[in-house]
């Protein structure tokens, strides 16, 4: 499919879209159209509902890329052509990030919660949990695009399984303080193929010329 040019990429929680900029640059240099929407639309199934917008805008089926609660974003979609899962939950029927994190998920010491229910990440604990590969400029730009994060997305359903009839990777980032490397095996299983990487929870931004060379492989198979 070498007419097929689309990358759509999907943000965790607490991040943002510019999260994903030095990816969508690097993208970009190889010809490929980005989108990359704003999540925090309230619910699961919201969030699903922007990013099938951006799918549906295609000309053909885009590869789509779900990073950590993106992944459960990036299950319910239809109509792609192939899902990337970097360091992502990839749930099943029935099954939310929340209840595949486990109730004491790795990245908990770094949570700060607010007095309305919202969550967001200390400053000071950033780089260890989300980009200890990073240099600490780019840990710097990072932590600094950090938003809050109202409550209830990750315990979101997905309400269809785009991975069991839709090909799939799964890029597990062996050094993640984030999301256990282990549980991300787990989870790898269910996609037609893995790869693993040295890297941080964050690899988008410590290897984005890794990452665009593995979605470039994705889009023409």
């Amino acid at each position: 499919m070498e007419h097929l040019r689309d990358v759509i990429l999907v943000h965790g929680l607490w991040h943002q879209p510019a999260h994903l900029s030095l990816l969508t640059y690097e993208l970009r240099e190889r010809g490929i159209r980005v989108t990359s929407p704003l999540l925090h639309r309230g619910s699961l199934a919201a969030d699903t509902a922007a990013v099938q917008e951006a799918v549906d805008a295609c000309a053909s089926a885009p590869v789509v890329v779900g990073h950590s609660y993106g992944g459960s974003v990036i299950t319910g979609l239809r109509g792609v052509h192939h899902l990337v899962f970097v360091a992502a939950f990839v749930p099943d029927a029935g099954e939310s990030s929340a209840s595949l994190g486990g109730p004491e998920p790795l990245i908990a010491p770094a949570l700060i919660t607010d007095t309305n229910g919202s969550t967001r990440i200390d400053p000071e604990q950033a780089r260890e949990y989300l980009y200890e590969d990073c240099s600490e400029e780019l840990s710097l730009w990072a932590t600094s695009l950090l938003r809050s994060q109202a409550p209830g997305h990750g315990r979101g359903v997905p309400g269809h399984i785009g991975w069991h009839s839709t090909r799939s990777t799964y890029v597990v980032c062996t050094r993640d303080r984030a999301l256990d490397p282990e549980l991300q095996r787990e989870m790898s299983r269910r996609c037609d193929y893995a790869v693993e990487l040295a890297t941080s929870h964050s690899p988008f931004i410590s290897e984005p010329k890794t990452i665009a060379t593995l979605l470039a492989s994705a889009i023409s198979s």
